[in-house]
């Protein structure tokens, strides 16, 4: 089955590690130019232009000229169903987390009861 577009929908644009740097830089500093966006990730002008064309397209992003440069800004609220959805799995993080503060609290009463094992 072929893979879908980056830009069909917000899932598929921030597959790209690069992307989620972008949406992590904005998400920080709030609107940037490209340039400050180039020298920040070390990467060449030309994939961040695209990079963030796909997220414009998809929403993620929305640009506004300031004089001769465009500013980048991003639309956290685009990324709600992505939040949504991660949503739902939150539980089983959760459980995982309190199974492994129980385990670690019956280890520390263990050696607390045993101060001469060994750890």
């Amino acid at each position: 089955m072929p893979r879908a577009a980056t830009t069909t929908d917000v899932f598929n644009a921030i597959a790209e590690p690069r992307r989620r740097q972008i949406v992590d830089l904005l998400a920080r500093h709030g609107a940037l130019a490209v340039g400050t966006i180039v020298v920040a990730l070390g990467l060449p002008q030309p994939a961040v232009s695209k990079h963030l064309g796909v997220l414009r397209e998809v929403g993620i992003v929305t640009a506004a000229k300031d004089g001769r440069q465009r500013l980048y800004e991003l639309q956290a609220s685009q990324l709600k169903p992505v939040h949504d959805w991660v949503k739902a799995y939150e539980r089983f993080w959760t459980q995982q987390l309190d199974r492994i503060k129980r385990r670690a609290e019956r280890k520390a009463k263990e050696r607390a009861n045993n101060p001469d094992e060994k750890a």
